[in-house]
């Protein structure tokens, strides 16, 4: 068996719409990639793959105005977890689902790939050739986002699948849709929101917490949250930051001084702070009202980072264990599965939450702008 049938072998399942590799599955990887697609003038051959149209499969009627420049440079492979199928019927539904869900919740203009691959070993088309996708930020613009249908744990997609992607770029580059020099700078984890998580995935979702008492909160009284939450907000603190326990804990201590003696709030704004530690410290909790969104306040969920990051964005586990914090929620039935994730300055007149960690979140499940 040719050894590039096995090269999604190494892709992992793990929480989150985009998740960084470790450096090990990076470079087996993309040594795969380069042996299945580095060579492409042995590829050069006619059309021999299967084009379902936008029409074929049912798209609904939407569609995005941003061009692409042709040929683009760059390519960009995804996998899309939760969306199994091995013939054309199936393939179809699941395609309208994923565009339903970009559409509906994520508020983008249309399904996010320029094409997706069957493990019938079909090419599906979603934006097209002449499009920009909503695949990679940075990239979308300079790039063709290819999206294989999600295979599960531990297996490559079908031969079939990948034979489809083979003749897909070769196809690409004869047609002068993909220049012949392209380079594949990332390898992008699909986002896997449609695919149910099993229920010991979805117990490890939930970080461990510091208790108020932890860090010494003082005793106070505020409305409750109105469970379970339509929204959560991020936000950040502003000011200084904090990257050990102890630093972290009296930082947390300062801030609700701040808002009880100086602002006059009932309490510490946030449900809950994130720290430079990697850590989650309760600020007024799942079932009190934070005070930094007005209008918000009772049906939302604020997590704030600890420090300002207008230009330099938070450390990696925390941006991870704020989005375990976010599964969570739903998990236990804090937050409705259908909740939308805003930035402060999307609601409120502020710089908050940073331009940085702005960028970040708008790359995550169920934001809108």
């Amino acid at each position: 068996m040719l050894p590039w049938l096995h090269i999604f072998s190494v892709l992992g399942l793990q929480s989150g719409a985009v998740s960084s590799w470790d450096n090990t599955q990076t470079k087996q990887v993309s040594e795969g990639l380069q042996y299945l697609f580095g060579n492409i003038s042995q590829f050069i051959e006619k059309d021999v793959f299967t084009m379902v149209s936008r029409k074929e499969w049912g798209a609904e009627a939407v569609g995005c105005s941003s061009q692409l420049t042709m040929p683009v440079d760059v390519l960009v492979t995804h996998h899309v977890p939760g969306l199994e199928c091995r013939d054309q019927a199936v393939c179809s539904q699941r395609l309208r689902e994923l565009q339903a869900h970009h559409v509906h919740n994520n508020s983008w203009c249309d399904v996010a790939y320029n094409f997706l691959i069957g493990d019938d070993g079909r090419v599906y088309e979603g934006v097209g050739w002449n499009v920009q996708g909503l695949h990679t930020q940075g990239y979308n613009n300079i790039s063709l986002g290819v999206a294989f249908f999600g295979t599960k744990e531990g297996h490559s997609p079908s031969p079939a699948a990948l034979s489809a992607m083979k003749d897909l770029i070769s196809y690409a580059v004869q047609r002068g849709r993909l220049s012949s020099g392209y380079i594949q700078p990332l390898l992008v984890k699909g986002e896997n929101c449609l695919a149910p998580l099993p229920k010991a995935s979805l117990k490890e979702a939930c970080p461990s917490i510091v208790p108020r008492s932890a860090w010494e909160a003082r005793e106070t009284y505020c409305p409750k949250l109105t469970l379970p939450a339509k929204y959560v907000v991020i936000l950040h603190t502003a000011g200084r930051t904090c990257s050990v326990s102890d630093e972290c804990r009296l930082l947390v201590r300062d801030l609700q001084s701040l808002f009880m003696d100086r602002h006059r709030a009932c309490d510490i704004g946030y449900n809950f702070l994130v720290g430079q530690d990697g850590a989650v410290y309760e600020g007024v909790g799942w079932n009190v009202q934070g005070s930094q969104t007005p209008g918000y306040n009772d049906i939302a969920l604020g997590i704030s980072f600890m420090g300002t990051f207008t230009g330099t964005a938070p450390k990696a586990s925390a941006l991870e264990v704020a989005q375990h914090l976010i599964q969570c929620a739903v998990v236990k039935g804090y937050l409705a599965p259908n909740y939308l994730l805003v930035g402060h300055s999307d609601v409120v007149n502020t710089l908050s939450p940073g331009q940085a960690l702005y960028n970040i979140i708008k790359t995550w499940p169920h934001f809108k702008h």
